[in-house]
């Protein structure tokens, strides 16, 4: 039985994909959690050490090589030497106590691009106020706001809003960037929060037509180079993000564990490439946020 689960937990390491996403959206809650089935192997050990079975502790090499192979290359921080492009990506909570601080502590990234989500009106002047020296250029469109240190030019909103929500839910933003390396799409999204439920498994069916919505952006863009920042709600590994994901470059080099900041279970804030390479991405220390912001560096 032992070596049975010890299987089992290789093919759904290495197969999340069996999983059906119905009822409940399993398959994306069990991609949600995927790194974490690594916490099974003590107990699988014990369990076979206590049996004595031979058997059961060769299986279990099964799922630890599985999980080394498929997440061994994370266990790095991702931070790399100073510089070069670098880009931030934060949820700063609409319920954050303390924009000021949160705008200062990102402004001292010294980031060429910083996105930000759940931007309040009553928030904005306390980040328009930390970077306006260093950040001369910005653009915000509903809770979703851009700061860069290069020109911004051809802002506007992107659409990203599942059927039935009203006007005045703008949660998307597209701006070009003329950097160093040339013009660049710049992409600031938050797609909306799932919930878990005891009855309801994965309720995530408006962040997966969401995440549709900005795949046929990112598909209608004409600039070859794109980044894209956003609260995702949504690890890489979710199917429900494979429309966007299909579309970009994925930094695979760290976990990066962004939320929930207290106790970081999983990255849902990402900073995504086209035409160009993430080289290093890591979190950054915490703020007032329930979130972590998420630093990359960009290589064109």
């Amino acid at each position: 039985m032992i070596a049975g689960l010890c299987l089992l937990v290789a093919v759904l390491l290495v197969f999340p994909g069996l999983v059906p996403n119905t009822p409940g959206h399993l398959g994306s809650l069990l991609e949600t959690i995927l790194p974490w089935l690594g916490l099974v192997f003590p107990v699988l050990l014990v369990a076979a050490l206590l049996r004595r079975s031979r058997l059961a502790a060769a299986a279990l090499l099964l799922p630890v090589v599985a999980w080394t192979s498929l997440f061994g290359g994370r266990l790095s921080t991702g931070a790399a030497a100073d510089g070069g492009f670098t880009a931030v990506q934060h949820n700063v909570s609409d319920v954050n106590p303390e924009p000021a601080s949160t705008a200062a502590a990102l402004a001292g990234t010294d980031a060429d691009l910083i996105a930000l989500e759940e931007l309040t009106a009553p928030a904005l002047p306390a980040f328009e106020a930390a970077r306006a020296a260093d950040y001369p250029h910005h653009a915000t469109r509903g809770t979703v706001g851009l700061w860069s240190k290069h020109p911004l030019t051809g802002v506007r909103l992107v659409d990203i809003r599942p059927e039935g929500v009203g006007e005045g839910w703008d949660r998307g933003l597209r701006a070009t960037a003329r950097t160093p390396g040339g013009e660049v799409a710049v992409y600031v999204a938050h797609l909306p929060s799932v919930r878990i439920g005891p009855t309801t498994g994965l309720t995530a069916g408006r962040r997966d037509e969401s995440a549709a919505l900005l795949a046929e952006a990112l598909a209608a863009e004409p600039l070859a180079r794109v980044i894209l920042l956003g609260d995702l709600n949504g690890t890489l590994d979710d199917r429900g993000l494979d429309p966007v994901t299909s579309l970009m470059s994925r930094p695979d080099d760290s976990f990066a564990f962004s939320w929930p900041a207290g106790l970081p279970l999983a990255r849902i804030d990402q900073i995504l490439t086209r035409s160009a390479r993430v080289t290093a991405l890591w979190a950054l220390p915490a703020t007032a946020s329930d979130h972590l912001p998420v630093a990359a560096r960009i290589q064109f």
